[in-house]
């Protein structure tokens, strides 16, 4: 299996290239984030004509999440357990749910698109938001890989944290002033890691941006953010054969700010069968 999740920018708009991606690339999963879309707005017809089925959630022309497959998508759902809400000027544990996951089993593996709150700024309650977020789904793997401690599990998306130093190259994003790399955010980046994922990129590609803003010439100038992962269970990591970030999908017309992150999988090996990626 070739599984893939890519931060879209507004699916509509992008509908072409990302299907010409995952087609080019033989992408047989692809975890889409940003969507900007409701689920009868989405561009399903050109991903079918490619041989995907697609399942989405979005409530607005903000956020959204989709997956799509060239395998049967079963036990959809439209948000995680103990997920928090969120609207601006309330308060409480009643504040309704953003469209920021969907999850789906495809081929044997547990797929979770994700798409974490920005948290604008360190003294905005969307930054709390965001703490809470990844609190709950820290919480949702833990429960998960305790039901079901084999299983092959892979959260995927735009988490928007830079967990290292080596992962900013934004000279705008400075810790202790901007999100993304408080250190509140990356302790809550390392608890997931410590519920029982790996990172299952970083091994075999240890350096390497995922997004570039399109102000001041980010791009051309390499300011990047590693943001976006494949996060999976000792399972799905033990069948991790490749692993890649594209990064020429930020060139060309119309680009996302962020590019797709991609995984090999051989879901059929046993840990004998595959390289000693994760020890």
């Amino acid at each position: 299996m070739r599984l893939a999740t890519w931060n879209v920018n507004s699916i509509r708009a992008r509908v072409t290239r990302t299907v010409e991606f995952a087609v080019r690339e033989g992408i047989d999963v692809l975890a889409m984030q940003e969507i900007k879309c409701k689920p009868e707005q989405f561009p399903y017809a050109e991903f079918e004509a490619a041989g995907y089925e697609v399942v989405a959630h979005g409530l607005n022309q903000w956020n959204g999440v989709a997956i799509a497959s060239r395998e049967p998508l079963t036990d959809v759902s439209h948000a995680f357990s103990g997920m928090p809400g969120f609207a601006k000027g309330l308060e409480g544990p009643d504040q309704p749910l953003e469209a920021r996951a969907i999850g789906a089993t495809v081929g044997g593996v547990r797929v979770w698109s994700l798409y974490v709150p920005n948290g604008r700024s360190l003294d905005d309650p969307h930054y709390l938001y965001k703490l809470d977020f990844l609190g709950a789904l820290a919480q949702h793997t833990r429960d998960e890989l305790a039901r079901t401690p084999d299983q092959a599990l892979a959260l995927v998306g735009d988490f928007n944290i830079a967990p290292t130093d080596d992962d900013n190259g934004d000279p705008t994003v400075i810790e202790g002033v901007t999100t993304h790399v408080s250190e509140p955010e990356r302790a809550a980046f390392r608890e997931l890691e410590a519920a029982g994922l790996i990172d299952v990129v970083r091994p075999l590609v240890p350096t390497g941006y995922t997004y570039w803003d399109y102000k001041q010439l980010r791009f051309p100038r390499n300011e990047g953010l590693r943001i976006d992962f494949i996060l999976g269970s000792h399972t799905l990591a033990q069948a991790v054969t490749g692993a890649s970030i594209h990064r020429n999908e930020r060139k060309g017309e119309i680009p996302s700010d962020h590019v797709p992150v991609v995984v090999d999988l051989d879901l059929g090996a046993s840990d004998d069968d595959v390289p000693m990626i994760f020890g």
